[in-house]
């Protein structure tokens, strides 16, 4: 399974990145293997709008089945959602210890963003 997870930096020992459509680096981690795949999305964070789509879809290309960060907001959400991509909010700690958490079963999905746009 493949978890994109929004990150400070660019390995599991990286802080996750709360804000997702904004969020320095999105970490493509397979569960299996922990091998990662780095998305810069340096492109989107200062990006005037939008954000939120292009980071998603980003994590669609890349074939991330489940999305772990702190808030992601409504048109994010739309477009994860309607790629089949599921969502838990509201993580933080490392990428490594978001992942293992979620291994262990300890995250939730949503059913709605938990943010406005342009957080």
């Amino acid at each position: 399974m493949k978890l994109a997870v929004s990150s400070t930096g660019p390995d599991l020992s990286s802080d996750v990145d709360p804000r997702f459509g904004r969020a320095s680096y999105i970490l493509v981690v397979d569960t299996d293997t922990l091998a990662v795949e780095v998305i810069d999305n340096a492109a989107n964070k200062d990006a005037f709008k939008g954000a939120g789509i292009q980071a998603a879809a980003a994590v669609c290309d890349k074939g991330a089945d489940i999305l772990l960060t702190g808030f992601c907001g409504p048109n994010a959400f739309k477009t994860l959602d309607a790629a089949g991509v599921k969502v838990a909010n509201d993580v933080s700690g490392t990428v490594q210890s978001a992942v293992e958490r979620f291994k262990a079963g300890e995250f939730t999905f949503s059913s709605t963003p938990n943010t406005e746009g342009h957080w």
